[in-house]
């Protein structure tokens, strides 16, 4: 089965806020400011909106199948929301991957539920849980328990919230080099001043953190020899090295980790 790591970036849905909430005639930037306020005022202090206010501006994969390696964003730079909620599902729909995140059951793909909803997007593969595929029924995408998504966070923490850690900290502790100077909270002002670019890359180190810290897990839990566990450590390694994976955000990121050796 192939494997595919992923990760999703996202700002205010300013078009839902200006609705929700009467602000038609503000501009984007004044709606989010809106939105964050109200959120602060709801929570006591907490601006993180809920997961239907949130809109993708980029989803990033790791592929791990046969003798392939792969890091990429979805779509282009000029590429709708829509167009990047279709891509993700079709990609289940037509290889039907194991996937992998940190926090995806709690962040990334309830939002991903919601965006589809909003375009129509369907994708039967993903909610099959065994009508049509027998295979699903006691493995498929939406059990918690099962291991067709297996959410790294949520698994080590034994699915409780009060033993959750973030990314950052599993990154850090295993000797990779984390966020590189931006986080999540960055960027609906990143996407504001139209740095996109910088949004994709943030997202594709994370999904690469996030791709490591899983080859670690799967030594932990018996599934990689060492000898395997090195050769994919190693194996990533060489792709940040060149090839189709030869950017700047990459180089930084294999400088970084080879600093930490």
């Amino acid at each position: 089965m192939s494997h595919l790591v992923f990760d999703i970036e996202t700002v205010p849905d300013v078009d839902l806020g200006r609705r929700l909430y009467n602000l038609s005639g503000l501009s984007d930037e004044e709606v989010m400011k809106c939105m964050f306020t109200l959120r602060r005022q709801d929570t006591g202090g907490s601006e993180f909106l809920p997961h239907d206010q949130h809109r993708i501006v980029s989803i990033s994969c790791v592929l791990r199948a046969n003798d392939t390696l792969k890091v990429w964003s979805l779509g282009t730079l000029q590429s709708t929301e829509q167009e990047l909620v279709e891509r993700f599902f079709d990609g289940i729909e037509r290889y039907s991957p194991c996937l992998i995140s940190w926090n995806g059951s709690g962040f990334d793909l309830p939002v991903l539920h919601y965006r589809a909803l909003k375009y129509g997007v369907r994708a039967p593969r993903y909610w099959e849980v065994g009508n049509e595929d027998q295979t699903f029924r006691y493995n498929n995408y939406l059990g918690r328990f099962h291991w067709r998504h297996i959410d790294v966070m949520d698994v080590l923490s034994g699915y409780q919230s009060r033993a959750k850690a973030s990314l950052e900290a599993m990154a850090t502790m295993i000797g990779l080099p984390g966020k590189l100077g931006f986080s999540g909270d960055k960027v609906a002002d990143a996407y504001l001043a139209g740095e996109l670019t910088r949004i994709r890359q943030y997202c594709e180190t994370d999904v690469i953190n996030t791709y490591l810290v899983y080859l670690r897990f799967e030594l932990m839990r018996g599934n990689f020899t060492p000898e395997r566990y090195a050769e994919e450590v190693e194996r990533m390694k060489t792709l940040l090295r060149g090839g189709t994976a030869s950017e700047p955000h990459f180089t930084e990121y294999l400088r970084a980790w080879e600093a930490q050796a």
